[in-house]
């Protein structure tokens, strides 16, 4: 009997943690994120293999975007020019008296490079059925093209009705392309979408699967929602394309979200967005055009900044956006979100804002929609309780809005959680609001949410089971990876 044979187990145990040991820490990871994939590899190690090529690769050192697409579409002049007016300290007036925005005005404009505009009409859709009937009156109206971007899309009557809406629109001309992230949009294949491709739509899909629900870079996902209409109109926010997100689904029962529909020169930001990830995803890429990016007037008077994140960047510009928005407060944070897994920089920083008197109140589903990630949700927003945070549970159906409001000023209104999921694996888009008007629509809603909520107190908390319990601590133990 051989030395290998005679001891397998040790020569694979050692040959495991040496090739653990290379490629976790090749990639760079976190700490934390570090330490739960090598507990994986080391207590599952066939299956941790697997897993980790699926799920753990790091994506940051892939060139996936065009980053000189920016400087096709022009925007970097008008970027530049903010930029340079900035470091002469010639800040914008700022649009709102409830909360100073200049510093994060400065951090979007100057490290993100995200443009800031003024003249933009924003109407706010907390109802799937509403955002839809105007996204599909829009649609009706398109003249020159439709550029549509999608996590997930159904193939049942809403994703029919949607299908049905682009294959009239590209039938009189006009130019439809549309993008949905592969893994989130398995139901809408392309034989699904070959009415709208037979008559020149185009379809294409982010990081293509190449059998079913496999490819290595499942595990990050365009969890982006972007509609650009002739360059002038553009929605964005929470809401995919599915039954679900119109209530009609029982599992979840009404479905609560925000969306904007967005008119002015926030717009451009929305179709740069769009083309750099159109173009990531294909051989030919969509030159710049003048019509993508119209000289048109708005009666708006709002101020945005839109910001986007994903893998690819070494940053966490949406995690550092919501962070800067936490330290800003100084009476009220207000938050809705599906998935409250924070890392520990968020999380101290609720905590600190409790401390020092801030008023903080988060709103969470009632019921899960992933298990894991939903006993991980209850678990790190009960932790707030000892410092004061109200938590409430939506007891309507299920909320799936990504709002944060801060002393009725600033609001964020976008496609990212406050997960590590969204900050660090997937490609998220989030719009800044800066308006007290808007601000103050937004929080009037939360508050309307809360009477249809119920809180959680800290008593509620301590009685739960045993079983409740174990599952709290599986999902905090693997909370970095969900």
């Amino acid at each position: 009997m051989s030395f290998l044979t005679e001891h397998f187990g040790l020569v694979f145990v050692i040959i495991n943690t040496f090739f653990s040991v290379i490629i976790v820490f090749r990639e760079r990871k976190d700490t934390i994120n570090t330490w739960a994939w090598l507990l994986v590899l080391t207590f599952i190690p066939l299956l941790g293999f697997i897993l980790y090529i699926f799920l753990g690769r790091g994506i940051s050192k892939e060139r996936i975007f065009d980053l000189k697409m920016q400087t096709k579409v022009g925007m970097n002049v008008e970027v530049q020019q903010q930029q340079r007016a900035l470091t002469r300290g010639l800040f914008p007036k700022p649009p709102t008296n409830q909360v100073d925005p200049r510093q994060l005005i400065y951090m979007l404009t100057m490290f993100e490079s995200s443009l800031y505009t003024t003249n933009n009409e924003v109407k706010l859709y907390s109802d799937g059925r509403e955002k839809f009937d105007a996204l599909l009156a829009d649609i009706r109206e398109a003249k020159y093209h439709i550029h549509m971007e999608y996590y997930i899309y159904r193939a049942d009557n809403l994703g029919y009705e949607v299908r049905d809406a682009l294959v009239k629109a590209a039938s009189r001309g006009v130019k439809v392309r549309l993008l949905l992230d592969a893994w989130g949009s398995t139901q809408a294949n392309r034989h699904f979408f070959a009415p709208l491709t037979a008559i020149g739509g185009e379809v294409e899909f982010f990081f293509p699967l190449f059998l079913p629900y496999i490819n290595p870079r499942m595990n990050y996902r365009n969890h982006r929602k972007i509609v650009v209409i002739d360059g002038e109109i553009g929605y964005t926010g929470g809401f995919n394309v599915g039954d679900e997100y119109l209530g009609l689904v029982e599992k979840f029962g009404y479905w609560r979200d925000n969306h904007l529909r967005i008119r002015g020169h926030a717009v451009y930001t929305l179709q740069n967005r769009f083309l750099m990830d159109w173009n990531s995803q294909q051989k030919n890429d969509v030159a710049f055009q003048s019509d993508y990016f119209p000289d048109f007037s708005s009666d708006g008077k709002l101020a945005l900044q839109i910001v986007s994140s994903g893998p690819d960047s070494e940053h966490e510009q949406i995690k550092l956006t919501y962070l800067k928005m936490i330290n800003l407060a100084k009476k009220e944070i207000l938050i809705q979100t599906p998935y409250y897994i924070p890392d520990a920089s968020i999380h101290e920083a609720l905590k600190l804002a409790l401390l020092s008197g801030v008023d903080v109140r988060i709103q969470i589903p009632n019921k899960p929609d992933h298990p894991l990630v939903y006993w991980a949700t209850y678990s790190f927003s009960a932790e707030l309780l000892e410092y004061g945070a109200v938590i409430e549970t939506y007891e309507n159906g299920f909320i799936h809005a990504k709002t944060m409001i801060i002393d009725s000023g600033i609001a964020s209104v976008g496609s990212a959680n406050i997960d590590v999921r969204s900050f660090k694996l997937d490609f998220e888009v989030n719009t800044l609001i800066y308006d007290e008007k808007f601000a103050t629509e937004l929080r009037e809603k939360f508050y309307e949410d809360s009477t249809e909520s119920a809180i959680l107190t800290q008593e509620k908390y301590n009685q739960r089971g045993l079983f409740i319990k174990f599952k709290e601590g599986i999902a905090r133990l693997v909370s970095p990876l969900l």
